[in-house]
């Protein structure tokens, strides 16, 4: 690496020129707040017992949020507003070795949008305490949706008699 900078390469890394516009548009539907003020503090992947962090959402979306509190787990979409978007080949741990952007869960991404299995805590009013987080403070929220596998059909047992 030859200096310091966000937009300083590693060696092996490669960046591309990012296009200048954009195809949608996406509406936040709130802020996560966290206590990881810089990147140095966020953990490389959120832990389910790590600290309380909070979805606020805005008022309008409050009604949304009916019969979220029967899922344990939800899936957090959010937008990592801080990360670069021009590597194609990262060296994450800066040792030389790079892999593709889209081989790795690193933030910097041509659409950085992070994804997080948190834990639901509890819910008050248009806010969701949750456990699981790894982003910045106030990173702007995307999406929630109950986690995946709770919609998940189950396969008949093995030795079920399917009839």
């Amino acid at each position: 690496m030859t200096g310091t900078g966000e937009t300083e390469l590693r060696d092996g890394e490669i960046s591309v020129d990012a296009l200048k516009s954009f195809d949608a548009e996406l509406r936040f539907i709130g802020v996560i707040r966290t206590p990881f003020i810089t990147r140095d503090q966020c953990p490389r992947q959120g832990k389910l017992d790590g600290p309380d962090c909070r979805l606020e959402l805005r008022p309008e979306w409050e009604p949304a949020l009916k019969g979220i509190t029967k899922y344990e787990y939800l899936d957090v979409l959010y937008w990592l507003h801080e990360s670069r978007r021009d590597l194609v080949l990262q060296s994450p741990k800066g040792d030389g070795k790079t892999t593709g952007t889209f081989a790795l869960r690193s933030p910097v991404r041509p659409n950085p949008i992070g994804l997080s299995c948190v834990r639901l805590i509890r819910q008050e009013g248009a806010t969701l305490i949750v456990k699981g987080l790894d982003c910045l403070d106030k990173t702007p929220l995307i999406d929630i949706k109950p986690e995946r596998c709770g919609f998940t059909p189950q396969a008949p047992h093995k030795d079920a008699d399917l009839g």
